[in-house]
């Protein structure tokens, strides 16, 4: 089946099983990119939908995707989580990408451990590094972090804290030395504060020193040639 099909087929089997209802969204489906052999059917269902989304893509007599590939999540902001899996038929040779957007309050959609037990382990690391609550899950324990560890690292308001209290060994611009000119003020990336704004230097970081230009020494313009012996400088 072409990436097509499958997206038409999931919408098929979904709004078949059980009509959409305005309180739970619609469910669409698109074509990823990748080039030729590498595009995968993109299908959005509602968070209420989401296990049963996974069932019917699952269904041998359906799409047949036996086999659980990955699941993880992306941090849209204000827009909520963006939940995703990638499921593969190990038959057919056809694999399908759902999607399904989660309020950012509370975000919370229903464990497919049941359906996939492959599924247990991404579940759990999801729920660490975005708080993603998982329902039905049987052990939503810590999986990377150690323990005590407070916030979820993959969100994008988490401060990278220890940016701040230790200087990046990078700092360097290229081409700078210890005596050299005043460095310019490093960039810093996503999830770094300001330091004179947050952490143990707040309020005493001073202002990076604007390098000093040099003086410039006033140009002199050249004389004029001197006109040739014997002649007075006009032309003939």
């Amino acid at each position: 089946m072409t990436p097509e099909e499958v997206g038409e087929r999931m919408i098929a089997l979904l709004t078949a099983a059980e009509p959409e209802t305005p309180d739970e969204g619609e469910i669409t489906a698109g074509v990823s990119g990748g080039g030729p052999g590498h595009e995968r059917a993109v299908v959005d269902v509602p968070a209420a939908r989401w296990w049963v989304a996974l069932e019917a893509a699952r269904d041998p007599g359906a799409l047949g995707c036996d086999f659980f590939d990955w699941l993880s999540a992306v941090d849209e902001l204000d827009e909520g989580f963006m939940i995703v899996a990638h499921l593969w038929s190990s038959r057919r040779r056809h694999g399908v990408l759902l999607r399904a957007r989660l309020d950012r309050e509370n975000p919370v959609v229903e464990s497919v451990v049941d359906l996939f037990p492959g599924a247990a382990w991404h579940e759990r690391e999801t729920h660490e590094m975005f708080g993603i609550g998982f329902a039905r899950h049987p052990d939503l324990r810590p999986l990377l972090l150690p323990p005590g560890f407070e916030g979820n690292p993959l969100r994008k308001e988490f401060v990278l804290a220890s940016r701040v209290a230790k200087a990046w060994p990078g700092a360097k611009e290229p081409g700078e030395s210890e005596a050299g000119t005043a460095k310019r003020a490093p960039m810093r990336p996503p999830g770094v504060p300001d330091p004179n704004e947050w952490g143990p230097m707040k309020g005493k970081v001073p202002p990076p020193a604007t390098p000093a230009r040099p003086a410039r020494a006033p140009r002199e313009r050249p004389a004029p040639p001197a006109a040739a012996p014997g002649t007075d400088g006009e032309g003939a």
